[in-house]
């Protein structure tokens, strides 16, 4: 092998620079939003079972209808890079502040579609009679949150194109802290009880929005963007998300498929299955932070129409996804017996968890390439693409998963047919995108 140029040794450890710059960040601020449920869950636990149970079944309606609009992130990142490495910082920030309109008009049809049907939705997740009052109660309320969690997820895409992910990271931590306060607070010391904790998660979700507000509008001013609402930039901002929708509706069809079969195994199967999937997401979180420097740098480097620069940085982002998931791999090898203790003591759970935990680990690497490859793709603003391979990989993994039962395999099959099966059809159908340049369209605007 020929030893690398000193130049090309400069300009890898540019790239590890700028990698590492925006990724831990990232990481922090990805990590910190989870944990706002995890507060809510912890402070409603000790009212009682009931409204526990109501809580749960509201958080997650909450959760999947903010991240189907996920998209506003990444659509915005692309973007608003594009137009940075363009060295065109007020259209930058005029995309930016199109994303967010986007995403309080988004937010706005959220609250008329919920407020009405909060009933409905706890009865068809199967909240039970005692639970539904306390759901219905927090769901609703919860609901007058969603508009400043979707400018959350379009501001911090703003940011992020922008190269900057240490905001983002600052204000995930403030709103956590003040979401924690807030629900002792309410909950307990104005004795508002799950109503309180709804409304002290509100508050804190719209103080992040005032933050990122705040920030976006002050630079968007400093440098002569428009802050009116912009109908064609708006439309503009949609239709680029809509693939990035259908992509993570078809990653969500996945995860649904795979519990809806893991709960068909038995009752020890599908809590395996939860710790399982509760691993697997913190795992995407880390590899993730990879995925959003990807976005960023990429978007950058096609704006400048600098076709190189996006290839090198490509080739050393998948060289870090490939070490980051041997390490994380290790990791989970390792620690495994002191994981799943944290979880279950039944040892029929553990017997189940620890042959999918060794899949898990063995699959990180590919995992790890995934994630970077997504990523670099999503900086390009290759949103059709990624939305036709998703699409490919849930139809190839649907029928393979929903046959596991039936050919008599238990929950170690069904995680091969997750990490093994779906993420490999993943790999290869990214890899070969990515290998074939289609994806480099430079320029401001992608076509």
């Amino acid at each position: 092998m020929i030893p690398p140029s000193p130049t090309s040794r400069a300009t890898m450890r540019r790239h590890d620079r700028e990698i590492i710059a925006l990724a831990l960040p990232a990481f922090g601020a990805l990590v910190a939003e989870p944990l706002f449920v995890m507060v809510d869950s912890a402070i409603v636990g000790h009212l009682g079972t009931p409204q526990l149970a109501g809580l749960g079944v509201a958080a997650a309606l909450l959760q999947t209808g903010v991240n189907i609009f996920v998209f506003l992130a990444y659509a915005t990142t692309a973007a608003v890079a594009r137009r940075l490495g363009a060295d065109d910082l007020p259209a930058a920030l005029r995309q930016g502040m199109d994303g967010i309109w986007l995403a309080l008009l988004l937010g706005g049809l959220v609250i008329a579609a919920v407020l009405p049907t909060a009933p409905w939705l706890l009865d068809l997740f199967g909240a039970s009679p005692t639970a539904a009052p306390y759901g219905i109660t927090y769901l609703r309320i919860s609901a007058l949150g969603i508009p400043a969690m979707l400018i959350v997820l379009a501001a911090t895409g703003v940011l992020r194109g922008l190269q900057d992910t240490k905001t983002p990271l600052y204000v995930a931590v403030g709103g956590f802290t003040a979401n924690g306060a807030l629900n002792v607070l309410l909950v307990y010391g104005a004795g508002l009880g799950i109503a309180g904790s709804a409304w002290g998660t509100v508050i804190a979700q719209w103080a992040m929005a005032a933050v990122y507000l705040t920030v976006v509008v002050r630079g968007a001013r400093k440098h002569g963007a428009s802050l009116r609402p912009d109908l064609a930039g708006i439309r503009a901002s949609g239709k680029a998300g809509i693939p990035l929708l259908i992509r993570t509706l078809s990653l969500r069809a996945v995860l649904m498929i795979a519990t809806a079969v893991a709960a068909r195994l038995g009752d020890a199967d599908i809590a395996a299955h939860q710790i399982a999937l509760t691993l697997w997401s913190l795992l995407a979180f880390a590899l993730d932070a990879i995925a959003i420097a990807g976005q960023a740098i990429i978007g950058r480097y096609l704006g400048a129409s600098d076709k190189e620069g996006a290839r090198a940085a490509c080739r050393r982002m998948v060289l870090w996804g490939i070490v980051s998931g041997v390490v994380l791999g290790a990791l989970v090898a390792l620690v495994r017996p002191l994981f799943m203790p944290l979880f279950t003591s039944d040892s029929s759970v553990i017997d189940h968890l620890t042959p999918v935990l060794l899949v898990i680990a063995l699959t990180q690497p590919i995992a790890g390439v995934v994630f970077v490859l997504d990523g670099v793709l999503m900086g390009a603003g290759d949103g059709p693409y990624l939305a036709g391979a998703m699409l490919i990989t849930l139809a190839v993994f649907a029928p393979a998963a929903l046959l596991v039962p039936t050919f008599g395999g238990g929950l170690t099959t069904l995680w091969w047919t997750i990490a093994g099966l779906m993420m490999t059809v993943r790999l290869l159908t990214l890899a070969l995108r990515t290998r074939s340049g289609h994806w480099l369209i430079t320029g401001a605007v992608r076509p």
